[in-house]
């Protein structure tokens, strides 16, 4: 078929047609976001909770039990994190913005010296150390009082702390009438799909459902595992900061290469700064070491390779 100029007219104006309408959706979105964010928070954590609330289900359980329980356990699950993790970053936190100064005196008497030596370079002379440690230090007392400055961000904040408590009021409310009610929605919308590709778009929905949410479910717990393992790794060999470090490491998982990376070169620095031997840099190593080769060979092929395939 030979393309005419005026079919190339007609197809780049539908194209300009059909971005301009996901422009204008993507803009909408955006201006709906504070009201949407709360349905699509509950419709998540809905999706991520019906494999388990069908589970219950086939167990002999009704429906609203089912959800009862897996809305249960998700509530619990949140407020035992928060009232451990909150307490634990923020004493993490303060005690980095403690150990400022001495990481200060540290990087000045000896890593940038040790750095000039083997360079030639003269960092010393051009980089102003003090007001970079400063600038940072003060960065972080910001940070360290988290809490208080969101407490009293909406003190100032009407409308900031109606929305904050509203949203804290529908998401799980909207979470338990999602979790009840998942498959109900999931028949309706599969009842706006052509007879003619309701099988195949159904087969594929449901292959993409399981893969996905397997995924992520198997991720989260590899995450949360990892992290937990790091800290207390990293805790055991001495160091002041092991939890916080290895919090972040075992949250940048989901990002290959990176949670592993990160923690060894954040988890290095801390035991130069604050013991300075090779046997804590050792410890260290150790800890990452141990927690890849588990995840390697047995929380990452078990919990998130046996879902997805």
């Amino acid at each position: 078929m030979i393309e005419t100029p005026e079919f190339e007219i007609a197809r780049f104006l539908r194209r300009l047609q059909w971005a301009a309408v996901g422009l204008g959706a993507f803009w909408l979105l955006w201006l709906l976001s504070p009201i949407l964010t709360p349905f699509a928070v509950a419709a998540l954590l809905g999706w991520l909770g019906d494999p388990l609330v069908d589970r219950l289900e086939r167990s002999g359980r009704s429906r609203n039990a089912a959800v009862i329980v897996v809305f249960t356990l998700m509530a619990l699950l949140l407020v035992l994190v928060l009232l451990i993790m909150v307490p634990l970053i923020e004493g993490q936190i303060s005690t980095l913005v403690k150990s400022l100064p001495g990481y200060r005196l540290w990087f000045t008497d000896v890593a940038v010296p040790w750095i000039e030596k083997r360079s030639g370079m003269e960092l010393a002379s051009w980089l102003d150390l003090g007001h970079l440690f400063e600038l940072v230090r003060a960065n972080w007392e910001r940070a360290g009082g988290v809490a208080t400055t969101v407490l009293g961000y909406l003190s100032r904040s009407g409308f900031a702390l109606i929305g904050m408590l509203t949203n804290i009021v529908l998401i799980p409310v909207i979470t338990f009438f999602f979790l009840r009610d998942w498959d109900l929605i999931v028949g309706r919308v599969a009842s706006m799909v052509p007879r003619d590709h309701i099988d195949t778009v159904s087969r594929l929905a449901r292959e993409s459902s399981d893969v996905l949410g397997g995924f992520l479910r198997g991720q989260f717990l590899v995450m949360l595992i990892l992290g937990v393992m790091y800290g207390l790794g990293l805790w055991a060999v001495g160091l002041d900061l092991g939890i916080l470090i290895g919090l972040i490491a075992g949250l940048l998982t989901f990002v290959p290469y990176l949670g592993p990376a990160s923690g060894v070169i954040l988890g290095v620095l801390a035991a130069l700064m604050q013991y300075g031997d090779w046997k804590h840099i050792a410890g260290v190593l150790a800890v990452f070491g141990i927690g890849q080769v588990i995840e390697s060979y047995w929380l990452t092929p078990k919990l998130v390779g046996d879902r997805i395939g």
